[in-house]
């Protein structure tokens, strides 16, 4: 194994993970309070996860937003 070339693939991955999971949270954020159905003070409980079925891997992380 390139463990080099594995180490910026996994990079990669998490970044785009990163930067299109923070635009999705936002987009849906911005038009809940836009419609009123949050008030924009709220904790939002979040949860992630990660699968990769080739190695039998799945990870959940909880977690919490705050919006205001």
């Amino acid at each position: 194994m390139d463990e080099d070339k594995f180490n910026m693939s996994v990079r990669k991955f998490l970044k785009a993970v990163g930067v299109t999971s923070q635009r999705e949270i936002d987009n849906a954020v911005r038009e809940a309070v836009k419609a009123g159905r949050l008030q924009g003070n709220e904790r939002l409980s979040a949860k992630m996860t990660l699968e990769i079925s080739a190695i039998n891997l799945t990870h959940e992380i909880d977690g919490e937003i705050e919006i205001g």
